[in-house]
Parts: C-alpha cells; structure tokens; sequence
C-alpha cells in the first residue's frame, strides 16, 4: 500500500511539473526531495523561460498597489521570477582579490522582450543572506516590472565559499572582504554595460537586508557608477565592522549619531549626492526600525539637506501614506532625491512580494514597482568623456 501511494503521489507531481519553465520547476523539485532523480538539472542554463501565470499586473500608475493584494499560490508557477524575457545564469570574471587570483562573481541577467531602442536602464539586486538569486528574483517579482517599463536587471550572487549563509560582509570594507565583493559588483556592471546595451547613465542598485548593506557600501564608494539606491530592511551605516558588531547595529542601530559617522566615512563636501529610497517593516524583529530613521538621516546629510550639525538647510518634505504605509518623500529644488517608507505590521521581508518565498511578504506596497517609480526619474549625468569611454 505504501509503495501503491507513493506511486500515486509521484504522478500527481509529475503532472504539477508539467507545463511549468524548467528554472522554476527545479526550485519545486528542490522542495519536494524526491528519492530519485532521472535527470540532470538543466534549469541553470535556461534562457527565455517563459511563465504562465495569471497574476495581477505590477503595479498601479504611482508604483503602489494595496495591502489587499491577493497571496501567491504555493503551487503555481511564480508570477514574477523567468517572465516573457530572457534570463541567462552565467559568471563574471572579476578582478582578483588579495590572497585569491581567481574572483568568479555568478549572477543571473534577465532583458525583457520589449527593449528600448536606445539604451536600456539596469537594475542591480542584491540578495539576502540564506538566499540565492533564484530565490529573491521569483519573491521580489522585479522581473515582471521590468516587463512592463523595458529594463533590464541583473542578480549577483554571493558565493557560499565567501560565506556559508550567501551574507554579504558589507560591515567589513576591506579589500580581502565588503569592498572586495563591492568592486565585483562594479566589474560586473561595466562589463554589461560595454556587452549588453546598457545605458551608463541609468544603472541603479538596490538590495535587501545584507544586500542593502552592500548597496550602501557600493553608493558610499562609487557614486558616478549609479544613479539611484534603494535599501530594503538595511542596516545603519558607518559602526559595524565585524560581525559581532554588525549584530548589533541590526538589532539596535547604530549608538552614535548617524551624521557623524557619515562625515567620518567620506569627505561629503566633495561627494556628489545619492537618491535614495529606504523601506522598512515597522515589525522589522531582524534590522530594528531604527536603522530605517538612522539612515535617513545619513541620506539626507548625503544630499545637502542638512549640515554637520544635523540642522536644516534647505528643500521640502512631504508626508502621506498610501497602500498601508507611512511615505516621507524630501525634495530639492523640485527634484525627488529621498523617500523613506515604513511599511506598517512588516516584519523582516520584501513588502509586496510574494510570501511563498522565505523573507518576502505580500504586506504593505509592491517595493519593486515602488522602488522603479523611484528610479525611473533618477539619471547620472556623466561627462562627454566618461560617456564615450562607457560605450567602448
């Protein structure tokens, strides 16, 4: 009877399987643990998966869609993850670090269908820690607005040799670490933007978590490379720097003012300012909500709203609250340069995304559409130069 039942269960998942693209019938295949394998995985070379999923549309006009957001099935294939584009899993030949002549960054690159004709924007996603690219692409459903708006995004992943939980050490800038894996990231962008159409003055970051650690690390040091941040559930900048330390500023935030120790990582005189937008659970248990206030006020010191001392030195905020959220938007000279959003009863997960995947949650606002709504009028202007030296 036993054997009878498994029988039966094993056909019953094999018709599931059944229409469902290879990448995401891998991952249901992962979770499943059956006790034999008949094929290889091809999923790691699939490019154009496509998926049939009936999901809702991405977003509203604003980038903002209702807490009421129907859940993802656990069953069906994924809405947002390999859509009508092209996703390609390859690996980037980086610089080599201290100590390791060989530097191999793996990433997955999705390109929509429907390309611009001129330069496309590129969208970099970094992970959380216990995930991997296929992972936070299927949970953040960010492939599905760049469907919608044309742009392509591309997901590095942390190797499991760098670190047995895929962290990012964006708490350690030393070469061997966080500033190492910082300048991959970078490697990495140029070589798209030399090989694939990319638009040099439309490339943004953003990341989740250690992610969003790691992207504030990259917009800290390379701020002519990117046009625009955006830090989900990230820690504070400018204590941690080590991973004890690290674990403090998450679950407290940083003890010293936050201007303070913006001041003392750059020379912000000289720096050239960095949209951002900050989402935040306001039931964050992982990276206390205080990080959230903490780097608002680093971003604001970034960007010329306030002085050293923290007071006030020009530009306009703007408070409202939409889809279940409190949104703080500052401006300069009519310009959006910093939203901060606090996301009410989000715990320590993607908002608006697909709950069926560990550390995503449909609570609160899409944070992929709001994040693009961010992005979209963000540019970096390059000099004549610098944009032809891009195009080679």
């Amino acid at each position: 009877m036993t054997k009878s039942l498994t029988k039966l269960w094993l056909q019953g998942f094999k018709r599931m399987l059944s229409g469902v693209p290879a990448a995401q019938a891998e991952l249901l295949r992962k979770s499943a643990k059956p006790k034999r394998r008949k094929r290889a995985d091809s999923a790691r070379r699939t490019a154009g998966a496509s998926s049939a999923s009936s999901a809702s549309s991405a977003s509203s006009a604003s980038g903002v869609s209702g807490a009421s957001q129907a859940r993802e099935s656990r069953v069906r294939p994924r809405a947002g993850a390999w859509t009508k584009g092209q996703w390609t899993r390859s690996y980037h030949s980086a610089p080599p670090l201290p100590g390791r002549l060989v530097n191999h960054l793996s990433y997955g690159l999705y390109v929509p269908p429907r390309r611009a004709k001129s330069l496309m924007p590129l969208v970099v996603m970094l992970h959380g820690c216990k995930q991997t690219i296929d992972e936070f692409a299927m949970g953040t459903r960010m492939n599905r607005v760049a469907d919608e708006h044309g742009f392509a995004v591309v997901y590095p992943e942390q190797s499991k040799h760098a670190h047995a939980h895929r962290c990012w050490h964006w708490y350690d800038d030393r070469d061997t670490a966080g500033l190492g894996e910082a300048r991959a990231v970078v490697s990495l962008v140029d070589s798209l933007i030399e090989h694939h159409g990319v638009d040099p003055e439309r490339v943004y970051i953003a990341g989740l978590s250690a992610g969003a650690g790691l992207a504030s690390l990259l917009a800290l040091n390379y701020p002519d490379r990117f046009a625009a941040v955006a830090l989900h559930s990230a820690p504070a900048l400018g204590e941690a720097h080590s991973g004890m330390t690290a674990m403090d500023v998450m679950r407290r935030g940083v003890r010293r003012d936050p201007i303070a120790l913006v001041d003392g990582l750059i020379d912000v005189a000289s720096y050239p300012g960095m949209p951002a937008i900050i989402v935040h659970g306001d039931s964050d248990r992982v990276v206390a909500p205080k990080n959230a206030e903490q780097l608002g006020l680093a971003f604001l010191r970034l960007n010329g709203f306030v002085d050293r001392a923290g007071a006030w030195m020009g530009g306009t905020l703007h408070e409202t609250r939409q889809g279940g959220a409190q949104m703080n938007d500052y401006a300069m000279s009519n310009r959006h340069v910093l939203r901060i959003c606090l996301v009410t009863d989000l715990g320590h997960a993607w908002a608006g995304g697909d709950e069926a995947v560990p550390f995503h949650s449909h609570k609160g606002p899409d944070a992929s559409a709001l994040i693009w709504a961010f992005f979209r009028d963000q540019r970096r202007r390059l000099s004549t130069a610098a944009r032809r030296a891009a195009s080679r």
